[in-house]
């Protein structure tokens, strides 16, 4: 009987956690900060009117301060609590003066929140990208998270606040875009070691990670199988074919034509991650057979992982 009581224990503590995090008080929006990344479309767009309508104080960081997403956020948006702002997460002089913006127009309960969401993701076996095109995706992707996070840091321990990055399954395993995912896979390694770090200062660091949702954002749009042949380096050209490269692009396009388009499933658990008293480290939002993936590649040995990808690309031959 003993020897049964720490499984049952075991059983007991997910839904007993559940059951405490939707029983104990929320937090109050009103009066807190919070600043996205990328927000001139996808995930970052639809979270910013979201805590705007929630009541929090929003700075939503475009790429684009005059272009159509951002005009958009400010016609929805009433004036006062929701500020555009330019921000270029790979430029130094950008994330300082969102700061000095956040510091001047501070809200009374102070910055609470930190969404790291700016993102851009490419398609391309390994040899078909240039260096040029590696330093630009990690400079975004995972420097551009560290940027801001570093500048930011002071304010967070400050305010005991939130610190929410987004990932992504591929994360896990990778389909074509092995620059993405290799950007992804060290964003998760950074968190790892901040959230920890972050603990003795009361701030919690949480990782959003979807599936496909390609169909709702615009991180990848349709692949041109004519415009990556034409950039292909002479040397690659002598290896891959039009045909491999345009079987190539069809798988991926094939995919990416299957994503989900409900991005606020994505959304829900951001906010579930800036206004939970008890966020999760991880929130995975993913069909069934995305989470089965990363299921079998995290627990089985990697040539089963191997296999499974090796034949899901099997029409796709060289010549």
């Amino acid at each position: 009987m003993w020897a049964v009581a720490p499984l049952l224990l075991l059983l007991l503590l997910p839904p007993l956690a559940r059951l405490w995090r939707r029983r104990a008080a929320r937090l109050e929006p009103a009066g807190r900060a919070v600043l996205i990344t990328g927000c001139d479309s996808g995930f970052g767009h639809l979270l910013a009117l979201r805590l705007h309508r929630l009541g929090f104080t929003v700075f939503a960081g475009c790429l684009y301060p005059d272009g159509e997403g951002a005009r958009r956020l400010q016609r929805e948006a009433a004036a006062g609590r929701l500020r555009v702002l330019r921000l270029d997460v790979t430029r130094a002089r950008d994330v300082l003066a969102a700061k000095e913006l956040v510091l001047s127009h501070m809200p009374e309960r102070g910055f609470w929140g930190l969404v790291n969401n700016a993102g851009i993701s490419t398609f391309g076996e390994t040899g078909w990208l240039s260096m040029e095109k590696y330093e630009k995706f990690t400079d975004v992707n995972l420097l551009g998270s560290i940027r801001t996070t570093l500048a930011f840091l002071p304010l967070l321990r400050k305010y005991k606040g939130r610190i929410v990055f987004m990932s992504s399954i591929i994360a896990y395993f990778s389909l074509g875009n092995g620059t993405y995912s290799m950007t992804k896979a060290a964003i998760e390694k950074f968190c790892d070691a901040l959230r920890l770090e972050m603990k003795k200062f009361g701030v919690r660091v949480c990782i959003i990670q979807p599936g496909n949702y390609a169909r709702c954002t615009k991180i990848q749009p349709p692949i041109s199988a004519e415009e990556i042949w034409n950039e292909l380096s002479e040397e690659e050209k002598a290896v891959y074919n039009k045909e491999y490269v345009q079987e190539r692009v069809n798988f991926f396009n094939s995919m990416l034509s299957k994503g989900s388009t409900n991005g606020n499933e994505v959304v829900d658990a951001m906010v579930d991650a800036l206004t939970s008293p008890a966020p999760k480290a991880r929130y995975m939002v993913a069909k069934l057979k995305e989470k089965a993936l990363v299921f079998v590649c995290a627990l089985f040995p990697t040539i089963v992982m191997d296999s499974i990808l090796s034949y899901a690309q099997s029409k796709v031959k060289l010549a």
